[in-house]
């Protein structure tokens, strides 16, 4: 069993910035830190900005956060938190990954923002953790580290493992940090500053957007639509499940969403099969069949059809690091 890990016990934070991080998510979480000094009108925090070399390193919007220190000169850091973005597989190298390992062993508190996750998880260092990964991300990174308890969720804290998806996320995080150490008060009070409304973990939003879809019984085909992208059932099993007519659940998709039911589950397989070509390692034949693609010429020529490329050409791409959003997370 873990040792119980205080969180109140967290007052010196480093951020690890990783090229072509998450700018909006970094900022939000050093903020928070920030607010809170500035709220309590003493020094709670420190932090400090690193990068994994000597050197500059932009965000994804082509920015860059100063002063900045090299890893290796860190000081001695209650938590680090890694920062990811886009592009993230090509920035866990080697020598970042032996550097956080260091860190574990010296008992720091880990973290980390937007795909930073990827990191930690590559590192080994989430194994039976619970762990939030920006909702784009989450089927892909699901398939590559089985030891790992990912969650959709806006924030995860499991110990000295404390993982955020992006966007306003790592502020919501690093507000739970605050109210352990600080009392939720004064956690309350920053959050009013940023014009967040105060609230506990248990009304924290969904991670993951959901559509807005004005039927009840739209929404209820739609969500057993995404539950069995591997195993379609057919239209007419899902309008069993709903309890209405074929006809029907034709009539409601054609007039809300202006596409017919099959076509629309349809989008949903090949809207995954995207996102695991992009951001996972599994063969493209695998992948196909994750999808429900029970022949690989069906998949390859509705794939080429939605998107103007066969699936061996999207992952070549993605291996090229052709694309802008490869293990992507949000632009900034």
């Amino acid at each position: 069993m873990r040792p119980v890990f205080d969180l109140a016990s967290i007052a010196s934070v480093g951020f690890l910035t990783l090229p072509n991080h998450s700018m909006v998510a970094t900022v939000n979480a050093l903020e928070a830190l920030r607010m809170t000094n500035y709220v309590s009108e003493s020094n709670v925090y420190s932090w400090s900005v690193l990068t994994p070399e000597a050197v500059a390193v932009e965000a994804s919007n082509g920015l860059t956060l100063a002063p900045a220190r090299p890893l290796a000169e860190a000081r001695a850091l209650d938590l680090l938190l890694v920062c990811g973005g886009i592009d993230i597989r090509h920035a866990a190298s080697p020598a970042v990954i032996d550097a956080l390992r260091r860190h574990a062993r010296r008992g720091t508190a880990l973290g980390a923002l937007c795909t930073g996750s990827f990191v930690l998880a590559e590192a080994g260092l989430l194994d039976h953790r619970r762990c939030a990964i920006h909702w784009e991300n989450l089927a892909a990174i699901r398939e590559e580290f089985q030891h790992v308890d990912f969650i959709e969720a806006p924030f995860s804290i499991d110990g000295d493992r404390l993982t955020c998806t992006g966007g306003v996320a790592p502020m919501r995080m690093m507000l739970a940090l605050i109210a352990a150490r600080c009392g939720r008060d004064l956690a309350d009070r920053v959050a009013e500053q940023f014009i967040l409304e105060p609230g506990t973990p248990a009304r924290r939003p969904s991670a993951r957007p959901r559509p807005a879809l004005p039927d009840p019984t739209l929404a209820r085909a739609v969500r057993l639509m995404q539950a069995t992208l591997e195993n379609p059932p057919g239209i007419a099993a899902i309008s069993r499940r709903i309890e209405v007519s074929p006809r029907q659940l034709e009539r409601l998709f054609r007039q809300h969403l202006d596409v017919t039911p099959t076509a629309y589950h349809l989008g949903l397989r090949l809207d995954r099969a995207r996102e695991l070509l992009r951001l996972s390692t599994r063969p493209v034949t695998d992948i196909g069949l994750a999808c429900g693609f029970r022949s690989a010429a069906h998949f390859s020529t509705a794939y080429a059809r939605r998107f103007g490329r066969p699936p061996r050409a999207e992952r070549a791409a993605a291996d090229l690091g052709a694309l802008p959003m490869a293990w992507g997370g949000q632009r900034d």
